[in-house]
């Protein structure tokens, strides 16, 4: 009866025909604490905003969540639950696609860590190498030696320092000077931080 814009609607009209009337009109139908998902469907869907995989993912569940609240009052002749549908078709296809992306970027992390590891195997190993999976096996093993070895050397550097601090506290044999020690933490924190760094990148 009281028309802000007449239809037929754009996606644009229909969500400035919610802000105009929601105060008087859907706001006694929906909670009215949701005309912040309104705006945020407008302002992406109709100001020309780029929109990338994780806004998209916002988006959907904000229309997930308008959909649903006015399935409340009506199914409007089976064409909500059909928009509904559609919606979460297109989130669950996002999400598989994310999932695949991150499946996908983790792989090629793992293959740069595998081709920067060093090598202890000699070539006559690498020749009698009898498949691909043996190979795989054999890079994880070496990253997995390196990280051990990392280990053992901070434990021991650990142990040396607390040992310097309070003699009664750890009695070891002494495999290194203080000094040595403390350089060799102090390289290990440089490396941990690179490594960190990589990562972010």
């Amino acid at each position: 009866q009281i028309l802000y814009l007449k239809p037929p609607w754009t996606l644009a009209n229909l969500l400035k025909c919610y802000k105009k009337h929601w105060m008087a009109v859907f706001g006694h139908i929906v909670p009215r604490s949701l005309l912040s998902t309104v705006e945020c469907l407008y302002t992406h869907f109709c100001t020309g905003k780029t929109v990338d995989s994780s806004t998209a993912d916002i988006l959907l569940q904000e229309s997930k969540k308008l959909l649903h609240a006015f399935s409340s009052r009506s199914d409007y002749n089976g064409v909500l639950p059909q928009a509904y549908a559609e919606v979460n078709k297109l989130y669950q296809t996002l999400t598989e696609v994310r999932g695949d992306i991150m499946v996908l970027s983790e792989n090629a992390v793992c293959e740069k860590m595998e081709a920067t590891t060093p090598n202890f195997q000699n070539s006559e190993e690498k020749k009698s190498r009898p498949s691909f999976h043996v190979a795989q096996e054999n890079k994880h093993q070496e990253i997995w030696s390196v990280l051990e070895g990392v280990w053992n050397t901070m434990n021991l550097y650990s142990i040396e320092i607390f040992q310097k601090l309070d003699p009664n506290a750890v009695t070891v044999t002494a495999k290194s000077s203080f000094e040595e020690a403390f350089l060799g933490l102090q390289k290990l924190l440089a490396a941990v931080n690179g490594i960190h760094e990589g990562i972010r990148r």
